[in-house]
């Protein structure tokens, strides 16, 4: 879907604040208010905008210790690749999981209460893997910067 500077503009506005009134996005966007909402649904229809959540503080929920796992198989087999994905994206611990290249298969963003649960964690999804040769984890000291936006690519002349 070809999108102008004011789509851009608009999900520039809406990745920073998606709980922001119409009126108040199109006032920034330069837009009428119905022109600028017949625009967001658009995005929305068109799939740009693939959904809109709810972003939590994770000190609030008890879920503050963030762990980074890079996670190497024994066998570089797509179908055991896809198995390892599937059991990683079906456990809620993990946020965010990456098939990456170079030492390691995998790089998953894990967020757990306490380290008992990260264990928990290890057993049912890590260890249960008869594929996976190793992993390591870092474990986050400290979250300098969390963004979800996406940065657009630059619009076609």
């Amino acid at each position: 879907m070809y999108m102008d500077s004011l789509d851009r503009r608009i999900l520039d506005h809406l990745q920073q604040d998606a709980n922001i009134t119409n009126q108040t996005l199109a006032e920034r966007v330069g837009l009428s208010p119905s022109a600028c909402l017949k625009r967001v649904k658009r995005l929305h229809a068109s799939g740009i905008i693939d959904r809109v959540v709810a972003l939590l503080n994770p000190e609030a929920t008890g879920n503050s210790i963030y762990l980074i796992i890079e996670v190497t198989m024994e066998r570089d087999h797509k179908l055991m690749y896809k198995r390892f994905e599937d059991s990683a994206l079906a456990a809620r611990e993990v946020k965010q999981c990456y098939q990456v290249t170079g030492e390691s298969d995998f790089m998953l963003i894990v967020s757990v209460p306490d380290m008992q649960a990260y264990d928990r964690f290890c057993d049912a999804v890590l260890y249960a893997d008869d594929n996976m040769r190793k992993f390591r984890t870092l474990l986050s000291r400290k979250r300098s910067k969390f963004d979800t936006s996406t940065l657009l690519a630059p619009e076609k002349p």
